[in-house]
Protein backbone atom coordinates (compact mmCIF):
# COMPACT_ATOMS: atom_id res chain seq x y z
CA UNK A 1 0.00 0.00 0.00
CA UNK A 2 1.02 3.09 -0.90
CA UNK A 3 2.43 5.03 2.21
CA UNK A 4 2.82 9.62 2.62
CA UNK A 5 6.38 10.10 4.32
CA UNK A 6 6.50 13.37 6.31
CA UNK A 7 9.48 14.70 7.76
CA UNK A 8 8.53 15.76 11.19
CA UNK A 9 11.59 17.90 13.64
CA UNK A 10 13.14 14.74 16.02
CA UNK A 11 13.43 17.04 19.03
CA UNK A 12 12.08 20.78 20.34
CA UNK A 13 9.05 22.88 20.42
CA UNK A 14 8.18 21.97 16.65
CA UNK A 15 7.93 18.46 17.34
CA UNK A 16 6.08 18.79 20.04
CA UNK A 17 3.62 20.50 18.27
CA UNK A 18 4.00 18.34 14.92
CA UNK A 19 3.26 15.38 16.91
CA UNK A 20 0.27 16.85 18.94
CA UNK A 21 -1.28 18.42 15.58
CA UNK A 22 -1.18 14.65 13.80
CA UNK A 23 -2.51 13.22 17.60
CA UNK A 24 -5.61 15.72 17.07
CA UNK A 25 -6.33 14.41 13.27
CA UNK A 26 -7.01 10.75 14.98
CA UNK A 27 -3.39 9.87 13.40
CA UNK A 28 -1.66 6.98 15.78
CA UNK A 29 1.55 5.57 15.80
CA UNK A 30 2.74 2.44 16.93
CA UNK A 31 6.26 2.62 17.54
CA UNK A 32 8.47 4.43 20.46
CA UNK A 33 8.96 8.20 20.22
CA UNK A 34 12.73 7.72 20.42
CA UNK A 35 13.08 6.21 16.81
CA UNK A 36 13.53 8.01 13.48
CA UNK A 37 11.16 7.00 11.43
CA UNK A 38 7.34 5.81 12.80
CA UNK A 39 4.17 4.17 10.99
CA UNK A 40 0.76 5.10 11.40
CA UNK A 41 -1.33 2.24 12.65
CA UNK A 42 -4.74 4.19 11.05
CA UNK A 43 -3.32 6.11 8.24
CA UNK A 44 -0.91 5.50 5.51
CA UNK A 45 1.09 7.43 6.58
CA UNK A 46 4.73 7.19 8.00
CA UNK A 47 7.18 10.09 10.10
CA UNK A 48 10.64 10.29 9.52
CA UNK A 49 12.23 12.39 12.72
CA UNK A 50 15.28 14.48 11.60
CA UNK A 51 17.39 17.37 11.71
CA UNK A 52 15.06 20.41 11.10
CA UNK A 53 17.79 21.98 8.49
CA UNK A 54 18.01 18.72 6.89
CA UNK A 55 14.30 18.90 5.99
CA UNK A 56 14.09 21.43 3.13
CA UNK A 57 16.87 19.08 0.98
CA UNK A 58 15.34 15.21 2.02
CA UNK A 59 12.15 16.49 0.59
CA UNK A 60 13.21 18.37 -2.66
CA UNK A 61 15.02 14.67 -3.37
CA UNK A 62 11.91 12.81 -2.46
CA UNK A 63 13.71 10.97 0.29
CA UNK A 64 10.76 12.33 2.42
CA UNK A 65 7.22 13.58 0.52
CA UNK A 66 6.16 16.54 3.16
CA UNK A 67 7.47 18.04 5.94
CA UNK A 68 6.45 20.34 8.70
CA UNK A 69 9.04 23.17 9.35
CA UNK A 70 9.35 27.13 10.24
CA UNK A 71 9.03 29.51 7.45
CA UNK A 72 12.24 31.03 8.42
CA UNK A 73 14.17 27.70 7.56
CA UNK A 74 11.93 27.02 4.24
CA UNK A 75 13.57 31.18 3.17
CA UNK A 76 17.00 30.01 4.18
CA UNK A 77 16.94 26.74 2.55
CA UNK A 78 15.84 27.61 -1.09
CA UNK A 79 14.82 24.42 -2.04
CA UNK A 80 12.40 23.48 -4.73
CA UNK A 81 9.57 22.69 -2.89
CA UNK A 82 6.10 24.08 -2.53
CA UNK A 83 4.23 25.23 0.43
CA UNK A 84 0.53 23.42 1.04
CA UNK A 85 -0.30 24.62 4.07
CA UNK A 86 0.23 27.46 7.10
CA UNK A 87 -0.17 25.30 10.34
CA UNK A 88 -1.00 28.46 12.67
CA UNK A 89 1.68 27.40 15.50
CA UNK A 90 5.53 28.07 15.99
CA UNK A 91 4.99 31.35 15.46
CA UNK A 92 8.19 33.43 15.98
CA UNK A 93 10.42 36.17 14.20
CA UNK A 94 13.56 36.82 12.32
CA UNK A 95 15.08 39.66 13.73
CA UNK A 96 18.30 42.39 13.66
CA UNK A 97 19.48 43.50 17.23
CA UNK A 98 22.00 45.43 18.34
CA UNK A 99 23.60 46.23 21.73
CA UNK A 100 21.21 47.97 24.04
CA UNK A 101 23.20 51.21 24.67
CA UNK A 102 23.89 52.01 21.05
CA UNK A 103 21.34 54.18 19.38
CA UNK A 104 19.45 52.53 16.58
CA UNK A 105 18.98 55.42 13.66
CA UNK A 106 17.46 53.03 10.76
CA UNK A 107 18.52 50.59 8.62
CA UNK A 108 21.83 53.11 8.00
CA UNK A 109 23.36 52.20 11.10
CA UNK A 110 24.22 48.54 9.88
CA UNK A 111 26.25 50.28 6.71
CA UNK A 112 29.35 48.43 6.94
CA UNK A 113 28.93 46.87 10.34
CA UNK A 114 29.25 43.31 10.88
CA UNK A 115 26.05 40.93 11.40
CA UNK A 116 26.55 37.24 13.32
CA UNK A 117 23.57 35.14 12.44
CA UNK A 118 22.93 31.20 11.22
CA UNK A 119 20.57 32.59 8.41
CA UNK A 120 22.90 34.41 6.17
CA UNK A 121 20.90 33.98 3.05
CA UNK A 122 17.78 35.44 4.50
CA UNK A 123 20.05 38.42 5.72
CA UNK A 124 21.63 39.10 2.68
CA UNK A 125 18.91 39.30 0.32
CA UNK A 126 17.41 41.81 3.27
CA UNK A 127 20.55 43.82 3.00
CA UNK A 128 20.59 43.80 -0.63
CA UNK A 129 16.80 44.83 -0.99
CA UNK A 130 17.58 47.59 1.33
CA UNK A 131 20.80 48.47 -0.74
CA UNK A 132 22.88 48.27 2.73
CA UNK A 133 26.68 47.09 2.92
CA UNK A 134 27.75 45.06 5.97
CA UNK A 135 29.95 41.92 6.34
CA UNK A 136 28.35 38.60 7.51
CA UNK A 137 29.20 36.77 10.06
CA UNK A 138 27.64 32.74 9.71
CA UNK A 139 28.05 31.27 12.87
CA UNK A 140 25.72 27.99 13.41
CA UNK A 141 24.67 29.02 17.18
CA UNK A 142 24.67 31.09 20.50
CA UNK A 143 24.10 33.84 18.04
CA UNK A 144 23.28 36.85 20.81
CA UNK A 145 26.99 36.32 22.06
CA UNK A 146 28.79 37.48 19.47
CA UNK A 147 28.87 41.26 19.72
CA UNK A 148 29.66 40.60 23.68
CA UNK A 149 32.64 38.85 22.84
CA UNK A 150 34.03 41.08 19.80
CA UNK A 151 32.72 38.97 17.02
CA UNK A 152 30.04 41.20 15.42
CA UNK A 153 28.09 44.39 15.94
CA UNK A 154 24.89 43.23 15.76
CA UNK A 155 22.97 40.12 15.14
CA UNK A 156 20.25 38.55 13.40
CA UNK A 157 18.74 35.78 15.01
CA UNK A 158 15.25 34.19 15.75
CA UNK A 159 13.28 35.61 18.26
CA UNK A 160 9.94 35.19 20.65
CA UNK A 161 9.75 36.18 23.98
CA UNK A 162 12.71 38.20 23.20
CA UNK A 163 13.91 37.15 26.54
CA UNK A 164 17.44 35.49 25.37
CA UNK A 165 18.65 39.25 23.16
CA UNK A 166 17.76 40.68 26.88
CA UNK A 167 20.07 38.74 28.45
CA UNK A 168 22.57 39.06 26.58
CA UNK A 169 22.48 42.70 26.47
CA UNK A 170 20.63 43.55 23.22
CA UNK A 171 17.71 45.19 22.07
CA UNK A 172 15.88 44.35 18.81
CA UNK A 173 15.10 46.86 16.22
CA UNK A 174 14.34 45.35 12.71
CA UNK A 175 12.23 42.48 11.56
CA UNK A 176 12.97 40.82 9.07
CA UNK A 177 10.68 37.80 8.53
CA UNK A 178 7.59 37.01 10.37
CA UNK A 179 7.81 32.75 10.53
CA UNK A 180 5.10 30.17 11.38
CA UNK A 181 4.99 26.10 10.96
CA UNK A 182 4.04 25.54 7.32
CA UNK A 183 3.75 21.94 5.44
CA UNK A 184 6.15 21.71 2.33
CA UNK A 185 5.80 19.13 -0.40
CA UNK A 186 7.92 17.35 -2.89
CA UNK A 187 6.95 18.46 -7.11
CA UNK A 188 6.75 15.04 -7.92
CA UNK A 189 3.91 13.43 -5.98
CA UNK A 190 2.35 10.64 -7.37
CA UNK A 191 -1.49 10.80 -7.68
CA UNK A 192 -1.76 8.31 -4.86
CA UNK A 193 0.71 10.26 -2.45
CA UNK A 194 -1.51 13.55 -3.72
CA UNK A 195 -4.51 11.67 -2.01
CA UNK A 196 -3.36 10.74 0.97
CA UNK A 197 -1.98 14.37 1.29
CA UNK A 198 -5.38 15.36 0.38
CA UNK A 199 -6.66 13.36 3.02
CA UNK A 200 -4.51 14.91 6.02
CA UNK A 201 -4.50 18.04 4.98
CA UNK A 202 -8.84 17.75 4.96
CA UNK A 203 -7.78 16.75 8.22
CA UNK A 204 -5.42 19.30 9.75
CA UNK A 205 -8.01 22.37 8.38
CA UNK A 206 -10.72 20.30 10.77
CA UNK A 207 -8.34 20.57 13.80
CA UNK A 208 -7.23 24.50 12.59
CA UNK A 209 -10.37 25.79 12.43
CA UNK A 210 -11.61 24.04 15.87
CA UNK A 211 -8.72 25.70 17.57
CA UNK A 212 -9.53 28.86 16.04
CA UNK A 213 -12.85 29.02 16.50
CA UNK A 214 -15.34 28.57 20.09
CA UNK A 215 -18.60 27.01 20.17
CA UNK A 216 -20.93 30.12 22.44
CA UNK A 217 -24.36 29.54 24.24
CA UNK A 218 -26.00 32.56 26.61
CA UNK A 219 -29.33 32.68 27.59
CA UNK A 220 -31.25 35.89 26.39
CA UNK A 221 -34.93 38.12 26.05
CA UNK A 222 -36.94 37.05 22.92
CA UNK A 223 -36.54 40.27 22.50
CA UNK A 224 -32.79 40.53 21.72
CA UNK A 225 -32.47 38.26 19.34
CA UNK A 226 -31.86 40.41 16.07
CA UNK A 227 -28.99 42.50 18.12
CA UNK A 228 -27.64 39.60 19.20
CA UNK A 229 -28.01 37.76 16.49
CA UNK A 230 -26.40 40.89 14.54
CA UNK A 231 -23.55 40.68 16.88
CA UNK A 232 -22.90 36.65 17.06
CA UNK A 233 -23.59 36.07 13.48
CA UNK A 234 -21.69 32.40 13.27
CA UNK A 235 -20.77 29.93 10.87
CA UNK A 236 -23.81 31.40 9.12
CA UNK A 237 -26.70 31.90 11.69
CA UNK A 238 -26.82 31.22 15.23
CA UNK A 239 -29.44 28.54 16.26
CA UNK A 240 -32.06 29.90 18.53
CA UNK A 241 -33.95 27.67 20.90
CA UNK A 242 -37.20 28.26 22.99
CA UNK A 243 -36.95 28.11 27.26
CA UNK A 244 -39.34 27.20 29.61
CA UNK A 245 -38.94 30.26 31.05
CA UNK A 246 -41.56 32.82 29.14
CA UNK A 247 -39.63 35.18 26.64
CA UNK A 248 -36.49 33.81 26.82
CA UNK A 249 -34.32 31.73 24.61
CA UNK A 250 -31.14 30.00 24.41
CA UNK A 251 -28.62 30.99 21.41
CA UNK A 252 -25.66 28.81 20.03
CA UNK A 253 -23.28 30.16 17.37
CA UNK A 254 -19.96 29.32 16.90
CA UNK A 255 -17.53 32.15 16.28
CA UNK A 256 -13.93 33.37 16.41
CA UNK A 257 -12.52 33.82 19.85
CA UNK A 258 -10.61 36.93 19.26
CA UNK A 259 -14.29 37.89 17.93
CA UNK A 260 -15.97 36.63 21.13
CA UNK A 261 -13.86 38.82 23.58
CA UNK A 262 -14.18 41.89 21.16
CA UNK A 263 -18.07 41.45 21.29
CA UNK A 264 -18.19 40.44 25.17
CA UNK A 265 -19.44 43.74 26.36
CA UNK A 266 -22.06 44.57 23.39
CA UNK A 267 -23.55 41.28 24.21
CA UNK A 268 -24.22 41.82 27.61
CA UNK A 269 -25.64 44.95 27.10
CA UNK A 270 -27.89 43.48 24.65
CA UNK A 271 -29.06 40.90 27.79
CA UNK A 272 -26.89 38.24 27.39
CA UNK A 273 -26.82 35.65 30.40
CA UNK A 274 -24.95 32.87 31.53
CA UNK A 275 -22.39 32.87 28.73
CA UNK A 276 -20.28 29.86 28.29
CA UNK A 277 -17.58 29.12 25.53
CA UNK A 278 -17.10 25.86 24.33
CA UNK A 279 -13.70 24.20 22.90
CA UNK A 280 -14.59 22.80 19.68
CA UNK A 281 -12.58 19.24 18.57
CA UNK A 282 -12.70 18.93 15.11
CA UNK A 283 -14.61 21.80 12.79
CA UNK A 284 -15.58 20.77 8.92
CA UNK A 285 -16.46 23.48 6.72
Amino acid sequence: MTTLKIAIQKNGRLSDDSRELLAECGIKFSNSAALLKSKAVNFPIEALFLRDDDIPQYVEQNVADIGIIGENIAYEKKKNVETVEYLGFAGCRLSLAIPREEVYTGLQYFMNKKIATSYPVVLKDFLQKHNIIAEVEEISGSVEIAPGIGLANAVCDIVSSGSSLIANGLAEVETILKSQAIIISSKNLGSEKETILKNLLFRIRAVKNARENKYILLNAPESSIDEICSILPGMKSPTILSLTKKGWCSIHAVVSEDVFWEKIDLLKKAGAEGILVIPIEKMIL
